[in-house]
């Protein structure tokens, strides 16, 4: 019947990827429509998977890592700001988020997903050749170069944010305005707002010490959310916990911290920002942490409060 609008619909639909799961959820009025975005945007996290991980000897950062060493390595255009936008994030936060963080992962045995006490040497020795100094760019030859021999970047702190706001990106193109799209639940962002509730996107925030329990709650609005914390990933040895979030100025997992969350414009600025305001503590993250940002902050501490920072 003419002059009538079609019925909201909503859609959701995951996949895995990135070894984890990407998921949307999705409001529109044309169901053909929202297949064949949603589709879009699954893809996109496919390509930038076969780009990104380190996991796929054929991807752009598998071929950096066997070559940069060597010489000059040209680069796509995309991976090439990625980068530099890595090295960024690297200055600003005084080498606590490090994209050169492989051979420790590794010496720590993360890449596997589980996880090993090394000894003091073998943290040395691949200390030896972290730190986002080794890393050079050229923007008018579009390279990039190591320093050291061993060295190897790993794009795991941001891949999945960046995945985000590219999936983003391609719902807006396709003409929607209305959407949650979330990367292994630690990377959101809210399109939009969701019917019914016009001031956003309703998040809660866990309690690192009890998942049953909400340590606060956040109204997502064309803006992302970031999750890092200790309990994701870690192993028990010599009598204490090792967190997978390591330092990578020391070579040691961070301490002191539960979870920290960033509400950030990018998911990209979100989950890079997560690991120095884990790292460099909670007096950095309040003072000097990222501008046009919230920080919410769980010390761990007995007594400790969780609070907003900012």
């Amino acid at each position: 019947m003419y002059g009538v609008t079609p019925e909201l619909m909503r859609m959701e639909k995951n996949v895995d990827a990135m070894g984890s799961t990407f998921s949307i959820v999705l409001y529109g009025r044309d169901w053909l429509n929202m297949e064949s975005a949603v589709d879009a945007a699954f893809e996109e996290v496919h390509r930038l998977e076969r780009m990104l991980t380190v996991h796929r000897p054929e991807s752009e950062c598998s071929e950096v890592n066997r070559h940069a060493a060597q010489g000059a390595f040209k680069l796509s255009a995309e991976f090439f700001q990625l980068l530099y936008r890595c090295l960024e994030y690297s200055r600003q936060s005084e080498g606590a988020f490090d994209i050169s963080v492989g051979p420790l992962i590794k010496a720590w045995g993360f890449h596997k997903g589980t996880g090993r006490r090394p000894d003091d040497k073998e943290v040395k020795a691949a200390l030896a050749i972290v730190g986002h100094r080794h890393i050079h760019l050229d923007p008018a030859a579009r390279t990039v170069r190591f320093d050291c021999a061993g060295m190897e970047i790993n794009l795991g702190g941001i891949g999945k944010g960046y995945a985000v706001d590219r999936m983003a990106s391609i719902l807006k193109r396709r003409g929607f305005d209305t959407a949650l799209i979330v990367g292994s639940g630690s990377s959101i962002y809210g399109l939009g707002t969701p019917p019914g509730e016009a001031n956003g996107w309703p998040i809660d925030i866990r309690d690192p010490r009890d998942s049953r329990k909400l340590a606060a709650s956040v109204l997502l609005k064309d803006i992302s959310i970031s999750t890092s914390g200790s309990y994701e990933k870690s192993f028990w040895a010599d009598g204490r916990t090792y967190s997978h979030i390591l330092d990578p100025r020391t070579g040691y997992p961070a301490q002191g911290v539960l979870s920290v969350s960033v509400v950030a414009p990018r998911a990209l600025d979100s989950e890079a920002w997560t690991k120095p305001c884990f790292v460099l503590g909670r007096q950095w993250a309040a003072g000097y942490g990222p501008e046009e940002s919230r920080i919410f902050y769980c010390e761990d501490r007995p007594d400790a409060a969780f609070e907003w920072l900012r």
